[in-house]
């Protein structure tokens, strides 16, 4: 139980700093500490980062900082992608699964090391209107909000991954919005998207052990809170950079069990 409380506050921390990353370390943490397939592992995993982004989400409301017309398009269509997802995970073999995740990790550490998550030189596609303090909305940033939305709704539900690690990057580079916005309106979207995918779970039949959901969401929103709290006191490229590292040997290891 000890290990669980520690995997769960090393999750909500990373949550809490970067707006990303809760789900995609909240799974390996699951399958490594307690021996669970990927399959076992996501939806009390999703839970627990999903319950953690809640907290996060009002602390952006309480600042001002959350983009809600934004972070409600991406979480309409992140919600209808889910099922599909779902259904995915379902017919691939464990062993396939666990490949993918680690795929998608690597792939998100690479975004990383490059430096894509950096902002664009070019103009962005959802500009903030200087007058209004909103978002300038047009066909082509809905369309833009709304292909974030797909992305993030199919890995939460064939992964069990908040989507963090697809919407912090994917509005670093399409708005001029602060990045204290973006991690907001993040975690806005997943505690959205992911009550809608944990909700879906439970009806497709996978029961949350709740002997272990329950101290491991505790302990992922202390991480959080306390994430949240010491954010402003890190280099976001700094922070970009470690969580690559973890990134690339956690997903090492995945491959590993795989094989």
């Amino acid at each position: 139980m000890i290990l669980v409380l520690i995997l769960g506050a090393l999750v909500g921390g990373v949550l809490g700093l970067t707006g990303a990353g809760g789900g995609i370390l909240a799974v390996p943490a699951l399958v490594f500490g307690l021996g669970w397939s990927v399959a076992q592992a996501a939806p009390t995993a999703l839970l627990a980062v999903t319950a953690s982004a809640l907290f996060g989400a009002v602390e952006g409301h309480w600042r001002g900082l959350v983009r809600y017309r934004a972070a409600t398009v991406i979480a309409i269509v992140g919600a209808g992608a889910t099922p599909l997802g779902l259904r995915v995970a379902h017919v691939l073999p464990a062993r396939w699964l666990l490949v993918l995740f680690a795929l998608t990790m690597l792939g998100v550490a690479i975004r990383l090391l490059r430096h894509q998550w950096v902002r664009s030189a070019h103009k962005p596609l959802c500009r903030i209107n200087a007058e209004t303090g909103r978002l300038h909305w047009t066909p082509a940033s809905a369309l833009c909000l709304a292909g974030i939305g797909a992305l993030t709704g199919f890995l939460t539900g064939l992964l069990g991954v908040g989507g963090g690690f697809v919407i912090v990057p994917a509005l670093s580079r399409l708005t001029d919005m602060t990045m204290h916005g973006i991690v907001a309106t993040s975690l806005m979207v997943i505690t959205l998207v992911g009550s809608g995918a944990v909700l879906a779970s439970v009806i497709h039949g996978h029961l949350l052990p709740l002997y272990v959901a329950m101290p491991f969401l505790a302990a992922t929103a202390v991480g959080m809170i306390l994430g949240r709290l010491s954010a402003h006191r890190f280099s976001h490229k700094h922070l970009q950079r470690l969580f690559a590292g973890v990134l690339v040997i956690v997903a090492s290891s995945m491959f590993i069990r795989a094989l």
